[in-house]
């Protein structure tokens, strides 16, 4: 907390750091096998039957799929995974894992202060394929036409020095040097950086478009209305298209509704893991948390949240007054890992609470569909 001048003239106490786009009403919750859908009907170009529409091209699909999978499992600000760099994704690693850690530069964070990362490993393996495929066609196909040694400017990474602070080392097009500290270089920074591979200059962004040139942070909100329009296409049966305001049939996500149900998957795994996998007791659990702080806090360090209010009035609210542990309540024996889906449990979450989008297509009437 930290003081300010109120109103009146007196002090008051307020959060220090608190989201400026953390509005309630820019506040978006999707459940897992919501996300599943929209992803499978938004991005793959799926029908309700869980196949490809006849026809569908998937432009850059792969590298869509992986973006969005790596937003919903990192809980990554759309700049902050926007503007990754190839070699800070983590590499999966041949004893396996179902998360890898990687670090947030300071310079594309809201705090400006670095932090640790966690995705998950499906999503890692989504980004290498697409990295392997999609990227690398589109690269090389920049290298022919020499559309690189075109741009006005490129800067050619001569060294990244392994340090606590790295720093990155450049020379331009007209053989300057330059270096700055990785955790000082900004989103406009990032883009302008290169290395020189095997055919020519490539791009160090990881997120590339048809061209291979960086795909701007700000283009991934056209990415997912596309999604959304077709989403509401695809799913909403005629007799209701235009009047589903509360997307029962048709899933509505934006960049920030990730991070948001980022923030409600963790608390709900966080919960299960504490409660069942390690089968404490409440005397165990207690001294657990005093340990390791609760799942409130680890849901705010992974976010990167100065300021618990933000966490958990605004990302958290549907469930801020809910007992999750009584949700929950069932297994008679630790969870194994890996941890199974918990679509049950967040489709019971969502019953109960306001704002949380949960499509169950067992239930889609038989009329929704491609039109």
């Amino acid at each position: 907390m930290k003081q300010i001048v109120g109103r009146d003239g007196g002090g008051i106490a307020v959060p220090v750091a608190r989201a400026k786009d953390a509005r309630r009403s820019n506040v978006h919750w999707l459940t897992p096998r919501t996300w599943r859908l929209w992803i499978d009907v938004g991005l793959r170009g799926h029908t309700p039957g869980e196949i490809p529409e006849v026809g569908w091209l998937g432009r850059l699909e792969d590298r869509n799929v992986a973006f969005v999978r790596t937003l919903t499992s990192s809980g990554l600000r759309r700049a902050e995974g926007g503007s990754l760099l190839v070699f800070e994704v983590p590499a999966r690693q041949l004893d396996g894992g179902r998360y890898y850690s990687g670090r947030v530069a300071a310079g594309v964070t809201r705090s400006k202060k670095p932090r640790t990362f966690y995705v998950a490993a499906d999503a890692v393996g989504e980004i290498e394929a697409y990295v392997a495929s999609s990227r690398a066609w589109a690269v090389r196909r920049a290298q022919r036409q020499r559309l690189y040694q075109q741009l006005p400017e490129i800067r050619l990474v001569t060294e990244i020095t392994r340090r606590v602070n790295p720093v990155v080392r450049w020379r331009n097009q007209a053989g300057v040097v330059g270096e700055r500290k990785l955790n000082d270089l900004t989103v406009a920074d990032r883009m302008l950086l290169y290395h020189d591979g095997s055919h020519g200059p490539e791009p160090l962004w990881l997120w590339l478009n048809e061209c291979g040139l960086p795909f701007h942070v700000h283009s991934w909100d056209g990415v997912f209305a596309t999604a959304n329009r077709r989403c509401e296409r695809v799913l909403t049966p005629s007799n209701r298209m235009g009047l589903d305001p509360h997307q029962v049939f048709a899933p509505y996500a934006t960049p920030h509704s990730a991070r948001h149900s980022f923030a409600l998957y963790m608390l709900v795994v966080l919960n299960t893991l504490m409660d069942q996998k390690y089968g404490l007791s409440p005397e165990e659990r207690r001294d657990f948390r005093q340990l390791y702080g609760d799942p409130w806090f680890m849901v705010q360090t992974l976010l990167g949240h100065a300021s618990r209010e933000t966490t958990v009035d605004r990302y958290l609210a549907p469930v801020a007054d809910l007992q999750l542990r009584s949700m929950l309540a069932g297994a008679s024996e630790p969870v194994p890992a890996p941890m199974p889906e918990l679509d049950r449990t967040f489709a019971r979450i969502a019953k109960e609470s306001v704002g949380i989008q949960d499509v169950d297509m067992r239930m889609a009437p038989p009329s929704g569909g491609l039109r």
